[in-house]
């Protein structure tokens, strides 16, 4: 019986996945895996049966990946699971950021009806102030083309825009599904140089923080429109605000709001709505709860955040995964135990990421007793699951 315990509420479609051997819910006690949305685990004290954390979402910032690496914790997350959702949301941000829409909205809620004019002749009389301009003919630099940022900008160049791409790691899968439309850009300053208008697609990390600073900024053309749906922090609210009251930034639309960005002109913030969608909730459930499956029976790893993705089709009467970090000569060792106890391995697989590795053995024939003691005794080895 594999302990499934649910922080937030998950979607069925996620849950349902679970068999009648997993018992799952929010009380589960000493879980092998965490199915999680939104919550922080950050201050959660880990049982030591745990094996992985699947987060129903794009970003891990919720999880402490660190301290789970060096548990063997496996994390995964749902990459594209929410990609239209959030290809959805910034496409409507374009047209925010065009048009001064919520403004108007916000205009023509306090319209009433008196003696000298109806409120047809006040829209009429009013809305030259609430004017924009159209997206069809402007360029979008498009930062970061994964499962969003490629849907993103294959949806502008049907809108009719000139679309840039930038993405320093571009994957193959990720090029065969991006038009051939779409001009790729050089360096990020290429971006910022030429487009009118700029989203952004990518993780928050230490090279990606602060992105749109003031230097950065000023590198773009005036009345530039910002669009982040990726993180707060890659951009430095202080120096956006500064650009908005130069007239350098025409509009800034964020789907992350903070103490800076609320209640100010020039702003547009939205709470957070990029993957709040009925569907995007249902397709990253059930990714989520499949990749807990496939690691929780059979060690295949797919999508992880924290180690390397790595998937066999059983062959053999025993498998045997083994997390270690990633360091010369451990591979050796566990080959050399397996060869010492006279184990035939039918086949395996062997995978780095970073500072950790993962390798999954399967052999033929018994398992000699404590012998997954006594791979687990290795240096370097963090876990060892047996099959």
């Amino acid at each position: 019986m594999y302990r499934i315990q649910l922080y937030n509420k998950i979607s069925a479609s996620g849950t349902g996945k679970f068999g009648p051997g997993y018992e799952v819910g929010e009380s589960v006690s000493n879980p092998d895996a965490i199915l999680v949305r939104s919550a922080s685990l950050h201050d959660l004290s880990f049982n030591p049966e745990l094996k992985a954390i699947a987060r129903a979402g794009a970003g891990v910032n919720n999880i402490p990946i660190d301290r789970c690496s060096e548990s063997g914790i496996v994390v995964f997350n749902t990459p594209g699971a929410n990609a239209n959702a959030v290809k959805e949301l910034t496409i409507c941000a374009l047209m925010l950021a065009s048009r001064d829409i919520t403004e108007g909205a916000q205009w023509a809620k306090g319209l009433k009806a008196t003696e000298e004019m109806d409120v047809a002749k006040q829209v009429e009389k009013g809305k030259a102030k609430f004017a924009g301009c159209e997206v069809a003919g402007k360029k979008l630099g498009v930062i970061g083309l994964g499962a969003i940022g490629v849907l993103v900008a294959n949806t502008a160049h049907d809108l009719h825009m000139e679309v840039m791409g930038y993405d320093a790691f571009l994957s193959v899968d990720a090029a065969w599904r991006l038009s051939r439309k779409v001009e790729k850009a050089a360096s990020l300053d290429e971006i910022f140089a030429t487009c009118d208008y700029i989203t952004v697609h990518v993780p928050s990390t230490p090279e990606t923080r602060g992105m749109f600073c003031k230097e950065n900024i000023a590198k773009m053309k005036d009345g530039v429109r910002i669009l982040n749906f990726s993180r707060a922090d890659l951009a430095v609210a202080e120096d956006i605000k500064e650009g908005i009251a130069s007239g350098k930034i025409a509009r800034y639309v964020t789907d992350f709001p903070t103490e800076e960005t609320v209640n100010v002109p020039g702003i547009i913030a939205l709470p957070h709505l990029g993957a709040s969608t009925e569907e995007s909730e249902d397709n990253c459930a059930a990714m989520a709860a499949q990749e807990l499956i496939e690691y929780l029976t059979c060690g295949n790893i797919r999508n992880s955040v924290n180690f390397p993705n790595a998937e066999l089709p059983p062959t053999g009467d025993v498998r045997i995964c083994v997390i270690h970090r990633n360091v010369p000569g451990i591979l050796n060792s566990i080959t050399a135990e397996l060869s010492a106890s006279g184990i035939n391995v039918e086949n395996m697989v062997s995978r780095s990421k970073k500072d950790y590795a993962y390798a999954i053995f399967d052999i033929s024939g018994e398992l000699p007793g404590g012998f997954s003691e006594t791979i687990a005794s290795l240096d370097n080895v963090i876990k060892v699951t047996v099959f």
